[in-house]
C-alpha cells in the first residue's frame, strides 16, 4: 500500500514504478491522501507496470463511504477494501467479487477493529454469502481479541473466500503468523516508509526486498480443525 497513517503518500506515483522494479504486482492506496486526479494517474500507473490494483476506503460515515464507493467504481481499480455498508456497494458496485468489507467494527483513523472471534466469523460468512469476494480484516488493528484468533475466525467463514489482513503488519513473525493462519495477502504500508520492518536498511527498496523474501521463507498454513 502507497501509504503511511492511513493516508496515500503525497509521492505515490512514482513509487509506484520503484516498488515494481522490485517485483511488487499488488499496489494500493487509501481514497485518501492525494487527489482524485492523482488517483487516476495511481491507476493509469499500476497497469502500465502490470499490476492489480486496489483502493481501501477509510471514510468512516454513510455519505463518505458511498463517495468512496463510487469513485472506486469510477476508477476501475480491480480490487476495493473495507467499509461496512454491503448494502451500499451493491448498489454502487453492482458485482461484489471485487469487493472485500471490514467484518467486525472498525471506528477512528487510524481505524481501530472492535469485535470478537465470533463477530469477526458472522460477518465475513454473511459478506461472502451476499457474494463478496472476501473481507479485508484489520486483525492487528484488534481491541478486544488477539489478532490471529481473529485471522483463524475469519478463515473458517471463508472455504471458498478470499481473506486479505490490513493494518499493522510490520515484522517477519506476523507474516508467518498470517501465513500459517491460511491468509491470502497483506497490506504493508506504513513498515516500508517508516523504514521499520528493516530498521538497518535505510532505502524503500531494502524494505520491500526483506518483506518479499519474509513471504517467500513463510510456513504452509495450518489445516483448520471443524
Amino acid at each position: 500500500m502507497l501509504t503511511r497513517a492511513d493516508r496515500t503518500v503525497e509521492d505515490a506515483v512514482p513509487i509506484v514504478d520503484a516498488v515494481a522494479e522490485c517485483g511488487v504486482r499488488h499496489i494500493g492506496f487509501k481514497d485518501i491522501g492525494v487527489t482524485p486526479a492523482t488517483q487516476v494517474e495511481l491507476v493509469e500507473r499500476i497497469r502500465l507496470n502490470g499490476g492489480t490494483a486496489y483502493l481501501e476506503v477509510v471514510s468512516t460515515t454513510p455519505e463518505a463511504i458511498r463517495r468512496s464507493l463510487t469513485a472506486a467504481r469510477d476508477l476501475g481499480v480491480d480490487c476495493i477494501l473495507g467499509g461496512t455498508d454491503v448494502d451500499a456497494a451493491a448498489g454502487i458496485l453492482g458485482d461484489l467479487g471485487r469487493y472485500y468489507p471490514f467484518p467486525g467494527e472498525p471506528v477512528g483513523h487510524p481505524t481501530r477493529l472492535g469485535g470478537t472471534p465470533a463477530r469477526i466469523e458472522a460477518d465475513a460468512r454473511r459478506a461472502r454469502a451476499r457474494g463478496c469476494g472476501g473481507v479485508d480484516l484489520l486483525a492487528y488493528r484488534a481491541t478486544e481479541a488477539d489478532p490471529v484468533d481473529l485471522v483463524v475466525a475469519a478463515r473458517r467463514a471463508l472455504p471458498d473466500g478470499r481473506l486479505i489482513v490490513a493494518g499493522s503488519v510490520q515484522t517477519v513473525a506476523q507474516i508467518h503468523a498470517l501465513a500459517r493462519a491460511g491468509v491470502d495477502a497483506f497490506t504493508i504500508g506504513s513498515a516500508v516508509f517508516d523504514g521499520a520492518f528493516s530498521p538497518t536498511k535505510g532505502s524503500l527498496r531494502g524494505q520491500v526486498q526483506d518483506i518479499l523474501a519474509a513471504c517467500r521463507s513463510a510456513p504452509a498454513p495450518v489445516p483448520l480443525v471443524h
